[in-house]
């Protein structure tokens, strides 16, 4: 059944059953120009999550809301704890992100990973910034790290002996990607975000790239052994059809600022509303676009 707007849930992980994010009535503006105009969703623990819509409908601007760098004008987000204990019935408590003090954000965010659109990479080597995170919230030594490093990298396609010393300006688009990614992939994280991970690369390796989300996604962050619940989250902001089609994930549209569409990606693809067709139509020509060019 096809739901527009309707909050639709998809399948949540065995053992998972509590949110990981919560965003209720967020609006926010620019220059008195509204972006989000009463947004709300629900994404559970497990999920794999798209999130669409048009350039300039607000998607980056929502994903910076759940990592806390904006905060909004009404309305509020909440986040799971994975730093504290879990309460009796297994969940970790939700933390309202416009409450909390930048400390405590900071120690949320040590369980979470972003994949930026630019990927970001830090002046230096492929190794520089894969181990300073590491160093300084975890204070791991070279010895403890460089395995780390090196299962990373190998996870996301690179030789390790091949590129751990190359400079971040000697990488290819490509490989700039898959070593933003591998960042994310140290951290071991239990929520992670990318912001259009395949604009602009070619399609063999936005190829790569679907079965590297999905294979992150499926695998169990290290928290888990300690917290049988504990299960790895995906939220993916995209224009890459073929990535909906490979991955299947929740799809969540925006549009003038609200949830126009949430649901399977196969209602979607069918939806009946005329505003996703004509979006559908032109995506795959939104995510060819060189992301440094907007």
């Amino acid at each position: 059944m096809n739901r527009i707007g309707a909050g639709y849930i998809g399948p949540m992980a065995i053992g998972a059953p509590h949110a990981e994010v919560i965003v209720e009535d967020l609006h926010k503006a620019f220059d008195g120009k509204p972006v989000l105009a009463g947004v709300n969703l629900q994404v559970e623990a497990g999920e794999l999550v798209a999130i669409v819509g048009g350039s300039g409908c607000g998607k980056t601007v929502l994903l910076k809301h759940i990592t806390g760098h904006f905060l909004p004008d009404r309305g509020r987000v909440l986040v799971a704890d994975h730093d504290v204990p879990t309460g009796a019935d297994g969940a970790p408590p939700m933390v309202e992100i416009g409450s909390a003090s930048e400390r405590r954000l900071d120690e949320i965010r040590l369980h979470w990973a972003v994949v930026f659109q630019r990927n970001a990479l830090l002046t230096g080597t492929v190794l520089d910034n894969l181990t300073m995170l590491l160093r300084e919230t975890r204070g791991l030594t070279p010895a403890q790290i460089d395995p780390l490093a090196r299962r990373a990298l190998g996870d996301v396609g690179l030789d390790p002996d091949l590129v751990l010393q190359r400079d971040r300006d000697m990488l290819s688009g490509g490989m700039a990607k898959r070593v933003a990614i591998a960042r994310a992939l140290v951290m071991d994280p239990v929520l992670v975000l990318y912001d259009e991970p395949t604009a602009g690369l070619d399609p063999e390796m936005c190829v790569q790239i679907h079965h590297l989300i999905e294979r992150t996604h499926g695998t169990q962050p290290a928290l888990a052994h300690d917290r049988p619940g504990v299960v790895r989250t995906s939220i993916v902001v995209t224009h890459d059809t073929e990535l909906l089609r490979r991955l299947k994930p929740r799809v969540i549209m925006l549009h003038a600022g609200r949830v126009l569409f949430d649901g399977p990606f196969e209602d979607f693809a069918r939806s009946p509303d005329e505003h996703v067709a004509p979006y559908l139509a032109q995506m795959h020509l939104l995510n060819r676009r060189d992301p440094d060019a907007h």
